[in-house]
């Protein structure tokens, strides 16, 4: 008998974000290298403009600073972005649960989108 190994494509771990209790969405160190974000990068957040039961957000690698995107941040070797405003709008429930975002590259041409996809955990009670 042969066997196929499938060959792993994510060696470095786990390409995801999670949203914090403060609303922040921080990224995994696999999820920074895959979008290729530094403390330089901004990204433009948002929903699917024609299907609304799609509850992934996309996040669009914008060049520079504009109207519509936000500031990647960092603390120590973690990075993350500002989104309290854009989950509350969306009536995401971070605060009682623990929102993690799977990211897959959806980029087309040119631009770097992707798509997070959500798996929602309830939050522990301390």
């Amino acid at each position: 008998m042969k066997v196929n190994f499938w060959k792993p494509t994510t060696p470095m771990g786990t390409i995801k974000a999670t949203i914090h209790k403060s609303g922040k969405l921080g990224f995994s160190q696999a999820a920074i290298e895959k979008l290729q974000i530094d403390e330089n990068s901004y990204v433009m957040i948002g929903t699917n403009k024609d299907d609304r039961s799609d509850e992934a957000v996309y996040l669009l690698i914008a060049g520079e600073p504009g109207e519509m995107s936000l500031k990647v941040n960092k603390a120590g070797q973690y990075y993350y972005l500002n989104t309290k405003d854009f989950f509350n709008e969306n009536k995401i429930d971070f605060y009682r649960k623990k929102i993690i975002y799977d990211i897959v590259d959806v980029s087309e041409a040119e631009e770097k989108l992707f798509r997070l996809i959500p798996r929602e955990i309830d939050r522990k009670k301390k």
